[in-house]
């Protein structure tokens, strides 16, 4: 009897662990034929399971198109449903903007769709990808059961196809790097969206980990103005139809190159950085200031070699 009773306990136990691990996905049409799975302007903690990035797909006559798959399996598995809660037409492309974690990691859900990445982006999930992955697990549980890296199926080679014509879809492909060292962003031109990527951070602080340098990222910024679109879907954040989200990110970018080079000029310590006060025009940006320490740490030894 009690053998029965620690089995029921058990499986009821995991069945209520299972049914809290649900990311519960809920599309939101933002554009003709085109919707937004929007995360939440968090850092990756066991409660949101990861969900703090933005995935979108595109409903095309020839099949549905993804642009990047979230944090984990059970996330790929999850906007698959919520695909389905719109069409019933099979995914056929989809897109890794960048080899962080949160942009790759579904792909798992997508094997039967031809996966597209720039060619760096496939060589950096390759080498870095398991590693990113065994962090997940630390950072968010559960939440990442099963999940595996699942590679790019195909170099996105923009030189050689600039354009793909997907039914009336028409989707540019921009190749930047101020970010991740290889990011890449899609206007559909059909519809006006422009999948930004992290390029674009929206009302949350951006991550630096893997810049080449914030005035690479100032330039990126600069090009995404100069282009013609409807609206902005950031890689986290809320959709931007006035262009308000690269307002913010250029004034951001530069205030932060403007302090560590002025901080560096005066010999200050990173410790010293970390502590300074923060500029009053982003207190609306969420993880304004644990962004910034890091970046600090991620940055600031290369500020301190210009200065001297």
């Amino acid at each position: 009897m009690r053998f029965v009773f620690l089995t029921l306990l058990i499986s009821t136990s995991f069945s209520a662990l299972a049914a809290k691990l649900e990311y519960q996905l809920i599309p939101e049409k933002i554009a003709e034929n085109t919707w937004l799975l929007q995360g939440k302007l968090q850092d990756f903690t066991r409660e949101n399971g990861g969900n703090i990035v933005n995935t979108a797909f595109i409903v095309t006559e020839e099949g549905v198109v993804v642009f990047d798959t979230g944090p984990s399996k059970r996330y790929g598995e999850a906007l698959r449903e919520a695909i389905r809660s719109v069409t019933d037409k099979a995914v056929i492309h989809v897109f890794n903007s960048h080899h962080h974690p949160d942009h790759f990691l579904g792909n798992q859900a997508f094997t039967e769709a031809t996966i597209w990445a720039l060619p760096e982006t496939g060589q950096l999930i390759a080498q870095h990808g398991n590693a990113f992955a065994e962090n997940m697990y630390r950072l968010v549980g559960d939440w990442m059961r099963s999940t595996e890296v699942f590679l790019p199926t195909k170099p996105l080679n923009i030189d050689q196809m600039p354009v793909m014509q997907v039914g009336k879809h028409r989707l540019r492909f921009i190749a930047m790097s101020g970010h991740a060292g290889a990011d890449l962003v899609m206007l559909d031109e059909t519809s006006g969206v422009l999948f930004a990527s992290d390029i674009v951070f929206f009302q949350r602080a951006l991550t630096t980990p893997h810049t080449p340098g914030l005035r690479v990222w100032i330039n990126d910024i600069a090009k995404l103005g100069a282009l013609t679109y409807q609206l902005i879907v950031p890689g986290h954040g809320p959709v931007d139809k006035n262009g308000e989200s690269l307002q913010q990110m250029q004034a951001y970018l530069q205030w932060i190159d403007e302090t560590l080079t002025l901080a560096a000029s005066q010999g200050l310590s990173m410790n010293e950085v970390m502590k300074l006060p923060l500029d009053k025009r982003f207190e609306a940006i969420a993880l304004r200031r644990s962004e910034f320490v890091r970046s600090v740490f991620h940055l600031y030894s290369h500020y301190e070699e210009e200065a001297f």
